[in-house]
């Protein structure tokens, strides 16, 4: 696992010098910025429009790890790379269970792309906090290499028998934590009104049912940072450049939804391949690990882990749509 010496808010090596986390901070800003600015005034997305923005945010990491192969050298532009295609293939399944919170809470197709747009600002917060606390305890020792491996084992095993099980993932509302704390907290209007989150009803401040799915999205994005933080660990050990990749693969979530939202649920085996994803991510950091105490211990380039995961992504698309083409026939 390569390392690129340079200065970096962390003490952990990173190409990164504070003057580039500022720039990437500012851009990332902006960008937002752009998006909350489009999804001011409500409306349906238009494929034409989501094909346009998915195109513009996957060319965006594109062009980044050139610049990065460009400045810095191979390895670290490999890492990005390998990197974002594990982010984007976990954020798949985040968009799986956004459109089932949407679908649950009934939220207006004009008002989707905006409850999308606050779960991505959250999500790249909270990112933010667990890449920053996963920096920390790399700092502590390489035991944190065996402990995020763990953590991915566990999950591996975990998505692969909701896999097995093949039944329909269910939202309930009302049994969510975060909406009955939220409906004790403050009172909540009967219907959305616009994209706001609060209103004034009866002389005192009421949520609107927009607000509490964006609790319900805010709190799944905790989950997911959970999985998706070591994951990207597995394979650099640059806070900066894990956290370009958490960016770059969240800020294209927003377009993408409306772009797969009619294929998410084709994607069968999606959760096979996510296992298969985290269960050799998992296995590299602990043999990680174990290569550094013992040096005889085989340790997995990135070269060859962007191609397993690249592999495993194809194969899984691939059985999906055959699986979906044929249950089609057949009925």
């Amino acid at each position: 696992m390569t390392r690129v010496r340079g200065g970096s808010v962390f003490d952990l090596p990173s190409i990164a010098s504070t003057q580039l986390w500022v720039i990437s901070i500012v851009v990332l800003l902006a960008l937002l910025t752009v998006d909350f600015v489009i999804t001011r005034r409500p409306h349906d997305v238009a494929m034409r429009e989501a094909v346009g923005w998915s195109l513009f945010y996957l060319a965006l990491p594109g062009a980044f790890g050139v610049l990065i192969w460009q400045l810095y050298g191979r390895a670290p532009a490999m890492e990005f790379y390998t990197g974002y295609v594990v982010e984007k293939s976990l954020s798949v399944d985040n968009l799986f269970v956004f459109m089932l919170l949407l679908a649950a809470f009934a939220v207006p197709p004009e008002l989707a792309q905006r409850v999308l747009l606050y779960g991505i600002a959250g999500a790249l917060v909270l990112r933010a906090v667990f890449i920053a606390a996963g920096a920390v305890v790399l700092q502590s020792g390489t035991w944190a290499f065996l402990l995020f491996g763990g953590i991915l084992l566990l999950t591996a095993v975990k998505v692969f028998r909701e896999a097995m099980r093949d039944e329909d993932y269910q939202v309930d509302i009302d049994s969510m934590r975060s909406v009955r704390l939220m409906r004790r907290l403050m009172p909540v209007t009967g219907r959305c009104q616009g994209g706001k989150l609060t209103v004034a009803e009866h002389g005192r401040r009421a949520l609107t049912p927009l607000a509490l799915v964006v609790v319900a999205v805010f709190m799944t994005d905790i989950v997911f940072a959970v999985d998706s933080v070591p994951a990207v660990y597995g394979v650099t050990e640059d806070p900066y450049l894990v956290f370009a990749t958490n960016a770059f693969a969240l800020l294209g979530l927003r377009a993408l939804y409306f772009v797969l939202h009619n294929v998410l649920d084709r994607l069968r085996h999606l959760n096979y391949g996510l296992a298969v994803i985290l269960a050799f991510i998992g296995v590299k950091l602990v043999l990680h690990w174990a290569h550094g105490i013992w040096a005889g211990v085989p340790d997995i380039p990135t070269d060859a882990s962007l191609a397993v995961i690249g592999t495993t992504l194809v194969f899984v698309t691939v059985t999906s749509l055959h699986a979906d083409r044929k249950e089609r026939v057949v009925t």
